[in-house]
């Protein structure tokens, strides 16, 4: 079996960004919560606190919708 690649590599991690809202030329879908179609791609909002955190892009909704659940169990 062959060895696998980069065993050592680090493991990299995304931290929210903040934001004061969500920006004025995304547009926001109505079937979901917190979902935002920017550039192309699914983002999600979730106001924690007195800021708006940004999730990475997602390439379907339902993905964007359930990384705001999960940001806003962890929270809680």
């Amino acid at each position: 079996m062959k060895p696998l690649r980069h065993q050592n590599r680090p493991v990299i991690s995304y931290t929210p960004r903040h934001e004061p809202a969500p920006p004025e030329h995304a547009r926001r879908l109505e079937e979901y919560r917190d979902v935002w179609v920017l550039r192309g791609k699914y983002v999600a909002f979730v106001l924690v606190e007195n800021a708006f955190r940004r999730s990475p892009a997602f390439d379907m909704p339902q993905a964007a919708q359930r990384w705001a659940d999960q940001l806003r169990q962890e929270e809680v």
